[in-house]
């Protein structure tokens, strides 16, 4: 059972990433759902975001920062489940520290679609650090890529 201010938080969150990051909005980064049971960012594809002209494929750059955005609100969504006592000044101060400590990217196949899914899973949710596995799709299912990060969130 979510708690209101977990609620709360999760909402703010979603907001900031979704309409306050200048890049993120660059991009047209869309959060389609986020909970304490998982997240789904949206990418339409169009031609900014081709980095093969001749394949007319999603560059990798795109790929990879889909999948660090999943991971930093996986890992922060994985946090705020850690506890229902949360108080939300704590919980705006954590998400003030939120940053990637390590990304590992693997490109399954050419990035060909209309709209890609950034979906992630908790590893480990930890205090200080959170572990995390996302996965980017294409609107007809194909696995484009997956990610395994590693975030500070506290």
């Amino acid at each position: 059972m979510t708690t209101p201010i977990q609620a709360q938080t999760l909402a703010s969150v979603a907001d900031i990433f979704d309409t306050k990051v200048p890049f993120h909005n660059l991009l047209g980064m869309d959060i389609k759902r986020y909970d304490l049971q998982g997240v789904e960012v949206e990418v339409k594809m169009h031609q900014d975001l081709i980095g093969n002209i001749h394949q007319q494929i999603l560059h990798g750059g795109v790929t990879a920062t889909v999948l660090d955005v999943v991971g930093g609100l996986t890992a922060f969504s994985g946090l705020v489940a850690s506890r229902e006592d949360w108080r939300l000044e704590d919980l705006q101060k954590r998400l003030q520290t939120l940053g990637t400590i390590d990304l590992r990217i693997d490109y399954l196949r050419p990035g060909r679609g209309e709209i890609f899914t950034g979906t992630g899973t908790v590893i480990r949710a930890g205090n200080r650090v959170s572990v995390c596995r996302m996965e980017l799709h294409n609107e007809k299912g194909s696995h484009i890529a997956f990610g395994t990060g590693t975030y500070m969130v506290g």
